[in-house]
């Protein structure tokens, strides 16, 4: 009888542990597959937002090259969100000073350059992590990443100037939504 329970404890603690096993991986390629998920929506109109699953699809990567990726986007969505709150707030704050009963050309000079050192960082963050993404593409996935990125980088061309915004309209009620920055909200 002692020799039949300890049979039956190690079969239970084997059980415990399995089952412990099985919850860590579910719980593991869940994150993964939510890594995998987090878009960065360069353009609305596409139809492959730029996801981990997109790149590994679209571009083939592997999973050094989706590691590489994860922790590049990770970095980037972090300061990325918090740059693009920012300058959303900066523009508000200049909307209002605008639109005060006597504005002051000091303070929107000041909000001005503040946006446009954050818009500078965005870029510049944008550029890094491009090149982090680009460092572990071959040359056909390279080709296909440009094509990825192209519209964040082709939007403020001449080409396009005044696309955006009608003549006098500070605020763009001329186009129903405004896309930068992968973002999209109603115009007032």
């Amino acid at each position: 009888m002692n020799k039949t329970n300890k049979i039956l404890w190690f079969v239970i603690a084997l059980l415990v542990i399995l089952n412990l096993a099985t919850i860590g991986t579910i719980f593991y390629h869940n994150r993964q597959s939510k890594d995998d998920n987090q878009a960065i929506v360069l353009d609305e109109n596409r139809p492959n937002p730029l996801t981990g699953r997109f790149f590994r699809q679209e571009l083939g990567f592997n999973d050094a090259q989706m590691e590489v990726f994860r922790e590049a986007n990770r970095h980037f969505q972090y300061v990325a969100n918090d740059l693009i709150f920012e300058m959303d707030s900066l523009k508000s704050e200049m909307f209002e000073e605008l639109n005060g009963p006597h504005p002051d050309s000091t303070r929107l000079h000041n909000l001005s350059a503040h946006l446009g050192r954050h818009h500078a960082e965005l870029k510049n963050v944008t550029n890094d992590f491009y090149l982090k993404i680009k460092s572990v593409c071959d040359s056909s996935q390279c080709e296909r990443l440009q094509g990825a990125f192209l519209p964040l980088f082709r939007d403020g061309t001449a080409a396009n100037f005044g696309r955006r915004y009608n003549r006098n309209d500070s605020i763009g009620r001329g186009q129903a939504y405004r896309h930068r920055y992968g973002r999209s909200w109603r115009s007032h």
